[in-house]
């Protein structure tokens, strides 16, 4: 579903010079609660401490900021989940400032799938999450910047075109937290049938990847798994992360702030 310019935080942030402000002040307050130095604020952002002072009254309005007291604040939940929602948009533009629009005036690395030569324009591809370069017609095309041999990471600059890439689907694996059963309530052979058609895996939480474990596959990652999702699903990959039923919501939120298509599975046996 699009949305409408008074919902979507790139418009809000980038174009309203009173939200950005706003956003600001809010990271402000979070990094220096609680004792918040409205002139040290004002003088970060360049405005008067007077107009510092008025945003954080409308913040605690808004439920965004709490007062505990003169000079002293708090960021609520609710402010905490406005800089978080605004802070994942940004960061998704930022990529793609770098990712699509910058890479012309780039050096990017791709993986030669022949011998190929200096100076030769190569056709750019994505394939099994990683760039490919060969002599083969491309959307996207660049030049090679040394000899390069089949295999080897190749230098490719003044890349032109864009390169095909089709997100990869996320397969969210919900498993309980340990006071609620925990791996051994999680059926290993549904996990496994889905684990089966994906590329990439990522567990988070120890009972999800010992449910993962029992299945008899081996996770790609642990440690910072939910990134590790959201990148390989950005490269083309079919993913899947199980994840511990707490932090199952945050995670979906995660993946509709970047556009990614998932699908949901319920793992609980009954």
């Amino acid at each position: 579903m699009l949305k409408t310019k008074d919902k979507d935080p790139l418009y809000i942030i980038l174009r309203s010079k009173r939200e950005a402000t706003k956003f600001q002040i809010l990271v402000g307050v979070a990094e220096n609660q609680p004792s918040v130095r409205q002139q040290e604020i004002a003088e970060i952002l360049g405005v008067t401490p007077q107009a510092v002072s008025e945003y954080i009254r409308e913040l605690v309005d808004d439920e965004m900021v709490k007062s505990q007291g003169r000079g002293s604040y708090v960021i609520t939940p609710k402010g905490v989940e406005w800089v978080i929602n605004n802070a994942e948009a940004l960061e998704s533009y930022a990529k793609h400032i770098t990712h699509d629009i910058v890479q012309q005036v780039a050096v990017w690395t791709a993986i030669a799938d022949c011998n190929i030569r200096a100076g030769d324009k190569v056709g750019v591809y994505m394939k099994d999450g990683h760039i490919h370069a060969s002599y083969k017609e491309q959307s996207a095309s660049g030049i090679a910047i040394a000899d390069t041999k089949s295999g080897m990471d190749l230098g490719v600059s003044d890349l032109v075109g864009i390169i095909e890439l089709s997100y990869g689907l996320v397969h969210v694996c919900k498993v309980p937290r340990i006071q609620r059963g925990g791996s051994e309530r999680v059926q290993p052979e549904l996990l496994r049938n889905i684990l089966e058609k994906v590329r990439f895996i990522g567990t988070c939480g120890i009972e999800a990847d010992i449910a993962v474990k029992n299945t008899g596959l081996t996770p790609n990652t642990f440690f910072g798994s939910r990134e590790g999702v959201i990148e390989a699903a950005i490269h083309g990959l079919e993913s899947a992360l199980v994840v511990v039923d707490e932090d199952f919501t945050d995670f979906l939120k995660r993946l509709e702030a970047v556009n990614l298509r998932y699908v949901i599975h319920d793992l609980i046996a009954p």
